[in-house]
């Protein structure tokens, strides 16, 4: 209820956003919140509430669909956006692996969209995401290939920057991953 008050335009993203569309079964002791407003510190305690923030120059108001809490609509991510948010920046996920689960759900879905997620990917000019994505796909499947990728390495996490690169995804990875992935 806070985040309409503190923080619009916004709307409430990545893993926050993945509890109330079942894409996990966490509860997340802080907010993520993308906001419009300037944001000088990314976590914020506010009335005793944590919030993570993410500026925005336009949050996505057609990517969300409102909720409601008592009396407040709360703007939401609809149920196929907080991967978006989550592969463009893990940390929005509390890590690869939560963003890897939330991803596995997401494929169960019913309505899912692998175009819409792609488009919206595409719009963000982020290649990292495509990376991430690669290489959490083919743990899915086991034959995700990449389609042009961009140049550099990219971290797989938000924790370390890992001395092992998979060629395949230009990831880099942490060295204990690296032995338990399939180079």
């Amino acid at each position: 209820m806070l985040v309409p008050e503190l923080f619009a335009p916004a709307y409430i993203g990545g893993r926050t956003a993945s509890k109330p569309w079942d894409l996990t079964e966490q509860f997340f002791k802080n907010i993520f919140d993308m906001t419009a407003q300037s944001v000088g510190q990314m976590r914020q305690e506010r009335y005793s509430t944590f919030f993570l923030l993410k500026h925005s120059d336009e949050p996505k108001a057609f990517d969300t669909k409102n909720v409601r809490h008592h009396q407040t609509r709360v703007p939401i991510s609809d149920a196929h956006h907080p991967n978006i948010d989550m592969l463009e920046g893990p940390a929005i996920g509390d890590g690869i692996e939560p963003v890897s689960d939330c991803l596995a759900a997401y494929r169960r879905r019913d309505d899912l969209d692998d175009e819409d997620l792609v488009r919206h990917l595409v719009g963000l000019g982020n290649g990292a995401v495509f990376k991430r994505l690669g290489f959490l796909a083919e743990r899915f499947s086991g034959g995700a290939e990449p389609v042009q990728l961009s140049g550099g390495h990219a971290k797989r996490g938000p924790v370390r920057d890992g001395s092992f690169v998979v060629t395949k995804w230009w990831l880099r990875v942490p060295e204990y991953r690296a032995r338990k992935e399939t180079i």
